[in-house]
C-alpha cells in the first residue's frame, strides 16, 4: 500500500529538510519569541506581507494559553469587535451575551496555527530563547538553544547555544516577557509587572501599548503588560489577536518605511490603569 523506503532514507529526509530551511533561517526579517495567539498573529500578518518569519517556541506544542480558556475548559472566550479577525481567519464561534463570543480552543488554535504557517512563517519548537544578539544598541537577533538543555543536570549543561539574526525581534513570550527580562538584568530595560484582573482596561491597554521598546525590540501581548504594568485580562483573548496584529503594522513601518495599520478596533473607550 505504502511505497518502499528504507529506515536511512526517512531520516535523511528528516535532517536534510530540516537542516536546510534553518540555514536560510538564521538570517531573518523578523524573530518572534513565543507562538501563543499574539505571536502567532504577528507572524501570519508579517508573512503574508512578504517577510521572512522565524518563530521560536520552547514548547514542543504551538499556541499556548490558545489551546485552553480559563480553568482548563477549552471554551474561549473574545469580545466585539474580535469577529473581524475570527471571521478573517475562519474560526467558527457564536455569540452568547452581548458582545461577548466563544469559540472552540483546539478549532481556533488549530486555525491560527495553520494560518501563520501557510503564510510562510517557519516555527522552531522545543526551542529556547538564551540571549539577545545586541550591535550598536540595536537589537539583532535572538541566541538559542534546545528547550531540554535547560532540564540536564548542570555537570553535563555546557551546550553553547547559537545565534539568529534579524532586523527587528518581537517579545510575544507572555506574561513571563522573556526577551525583556533578559535586558532588564544587564540594565537595558526597567520592567513593571502584570497588575490584578481587570477585563475592560486591560485589552484596550494592552492594544494601546503594543509596539517598540527598545531599538529593534517589540513588545506584544501579555508581554506588554508586564512591561507596562497593565492589569492582567484573564481567559479572553480579543486583545492578542489585535496586538499581534499591531505589532506587525508597527515592524512593517519599521523595514519597510511605510504603514498599512489598522486602527484596533474596540468600541469601549481607553481607560486609565
Amino acid at each position: 500500500m505504502f511505497q518502499k523506503a528504507s529506515e536511512s532514507q526517512i531520516t535523511r529526509a528528516i535532517v536534510g529538510e530540516f537542516t536546510k530551511w534553518f540555514q536560510e533561517y538564521i538570517i531573518s526579517d523578523v524573530i518572534i519569541v513565543g507562538a501563543g495567539p499574539s505571536g502567532l498573529m504577528a507572524a501570519r500578518d508579517l508573512a503574508k506581507n512578504g517577510f521572512k518569519v522565524l518563530v521560536v517556541e520552547s514548547n514542543n506544542y504551538i499556541g499556548g494559553g490558545f489551546w485552553v480558556g480559563g480553568y482548563f475548559m477549552n471554551t474561549l472566550t473574545f469580545r466585539a469587535p474580535s469577529q473581524e479577525i475570527l471571521d478573517e481567519l475562519a474560526i467558527p464561534y457564536k455569540e452568547v451575551d452581548g458582545g461577548i463570543l466563544v469559540a472552540d480552543g483546539p478549532n481556533a488554535c488549530s486555525k491560527l496555527i495553520s494560518c501563520a504557517c501557510d503564510a510562510g512563517a517557519r516555527i522552531l519548537n522545543l526551542t529556547k530563547f538564551d540571549d539577545i544578539v545586541l550591535r550598536n544598541n540595536k537589537v539583532e537577533g535572538a541566541v538559542i538553544n534546545w528547550s531540554p538543555v535547560s532540564a540536564l543536570p548542570k555537570a553535563i549543561t555546557c551546550v553553547d547555544p547559537v545565534a539568529m539574526e534579524a532586523k527587528a525581534v518581537i517579545d510575544a513570550t507572555g506574561h513571563d516577557a522573556v526577551v525583556c527580562r533578559s535586558m532588564e538584568k544587564r540594565n537595558l530595560l526597567k520592567l513593571e509587572t502584570f497588575g490584578p484582573m481587570d477585563v475592560n482596561s486591560s485589552e484596550d491597554l494592552v492594544v494601546e501599548k503594543t509596539g517598540q521598546v527598545f531599538p529593534g525590540l517589540f513588545v506584544c501581548g501579555m508581554a506588554a503588560a508586564t512591561f507596562y504594568g497593565i492589569p492582567r485580562m484573564g481567559p479572553t483573548f480579543g486583545a492578542m489577536l489585535y496586538s499581534g496584529r499591531k505589532v506587525a503594522d508597527e515592524v512593517n513601518t519599521l523595514l519597510r518605511g511605510s504603514s498599512k495599520q489598522r486602527k484596533p478596533a474596540y468600541a469601549s473607550k481607553l481607560q486609565e490603569v
